[in-house]
């Protein structure tokens, strides 16, 4: 590999890693789509489920992680991604072993009221609140990021096997939707389902319906991204050691 390709990678990993983290940092905040956009409530229904549309701010991170995968993917094989999988994984779990230390750590006294004026009157309760993430809440993420990285690595060069060098867009977008169908069920179930607030079954397969619908409509509107990369990609290595990548990775288990 050459030393562009090496920089490359680290610099694809490290957004991806990154990326990653931040998500499930801020996917603590839930928030209210149609109020974000200025429009009417939707009231949509599923499942005997009804209200309006609400997802986890981490839904503004995901798709791009998994379009990063699929960019790794489709240079530097299965190989490539797994790896970067485990390392997310394990720098995830490292960031919230941090957070529940800093959480332990006594306040300065001064510091619980110094946000009084901006309407936190304990800013250690609000620490503890948004960095605090349950133990079920982080097992299920975890896990579904997890599972949905194996099976988009899986799905993708699967596809890229019947379809050769053509059609990028559909490997990417066909794994990603695979292995989002697993990933935005799997971290309910066990978040919420076996976990502590024991959601019913209607709940669980309306909100992960909607969060999946979510992730189809920008995996789909991610696809020039795809493109955007691949035409960055190919000037910075050039055009030979492009080439050799792909093969690679596509002769790549």
């Amino acid at each position: 590999m050459s030393p562009r390709s090496q920089a490359l990678f680290v610099v694809l990993a490290g957004f991806f890693v990154g990326n990653a983290i931040l998500a499930e940092l801020i996917g603590v905040k839930i928030f209210a789509l149609e109020d974000t956009l200025g429009l009417a409530p939707f009231n949509w229904n599923l499942f005997g489920q009804s209200g309006s549309l609400s997802f986890t701010a981490g839904v503004l991170l995901w798709p791009v992680v998994f379009v990063m995968s699929d960019v790794i993917n489709e240079y530097y094989g299965p190989r490539g991604v797994r790896f970067i999988s485990w390392l997310a994984v394990g720098m995830i779990l490292y960031a919230f072993l941090f957070a529940y230390l800093a959480i332990s750590l006594a306040p300065a006294s001064w510091w619980k009221g110094a946000a009084l004026d901006q309407g936190v009157p304990d800013l250690q309760a609000a620490f503890a609140a948004i960095f605090g993430q349950g133990l079920w809440t982080i097992g299920g993420s975890v896990t579904a990021f997890l599972v949905g990285q194996l099976i988009d690595v899986a799905v993708f060069q699967r596809i890229r096997r019947w379809t050769g060098e053509r059609w990028i867009w559909m490997r990417a977008t066909g794994s990603t939707l695979v292995s989002q169908l697993v990933d935005s069920f799997v971290v309910l179930y066990i978040a919420f389902v076996i976990g502590p607030q024991q959601w019913p079954i209607p709940l669980f397969l309306a909100v992960g319906t909607v969060n999946y619908g979510y992730k189809v409509a920008a995996a789909l509107a991610l696809i020039p991204l795809l493109y955007l990369a691949r035409a960055a990609i190919r000037r910075y290595l050039g055009p030979a050691e492009t080439e050799r990548l792909r093969a690679q990775a596509a002769a790549a288990r």
